[in-house]
């Protein structure tokens, strides 16, 4: 385990770490998160019958996006070409909710971890945002990185 922050410089100072003399790898994160909500709400989305469409697949395209635009949003994060990325949302009826996971990939300097779990953040809370009418209640939870793999400091699984 490290035990300094990268972004900060020797004077505490926030900085960007320099990636340059990094070697260009493969790299891939998987990061997951569930929402909770109502069995009724679940229900709602799994007959289709949401008024403002196919929720998962909004939901879906919203995370691709969020994952691309991840370095707008973090301040520090490198801006990154993405080879591919994957969204599944699952439900689970019996605890009433969908857990997201997302795959992304690249070919780079630096990793994806933060795409990734960008990517969960977006997809559930747009989830959150097309069900809201019916159920303010819903959590988001369990938002975490699963692995990682590519570059220097080698593969981590949680």
């Amino acid at each position: 385990m490290k035990t300094r922050l990268t972004h900060l410089n020797e004077s505490g100072e926030a900085h960007m770490v320099d990636v340059g003399e990094k070697n260009v790898t493969t790299r891939e994160a998987v990061a997951e998160g569930t929402i909770r909500m109502q069995p009724e709400t679940l229900k709602l989305i799994l007959s289709g019958g949401h008024k403002k469409g196919d929720v998962f697949a909004v939901a879906r395209v919203a995370g691709i996006q969020a994952a691309k635009k991840t370095a707008d949003l973090i301040p520090l994060c490198h801006a990154i070409p993405i080879t591919a990325i994957e969204i599944e949302l699952v439900p689970d009826e019996a605890k009433s909710t969908v857990r997201c996971r997302v795959t992304v990939r690249t070919l780079a300097q630096t990793g994806v971890e933060i795409e990734a779990l960008t990517a969960v953040e977006i997809a559930l809370l747009t989830v959150y945002d097309m069900c809201k009418a019916v159920d303010r209640g819903m959590t988001l939870t369990d938002i975490g990185l699963v692995s990682k793999t590519g570059g220097k400091s080698g593969d981590w699984r949680r």
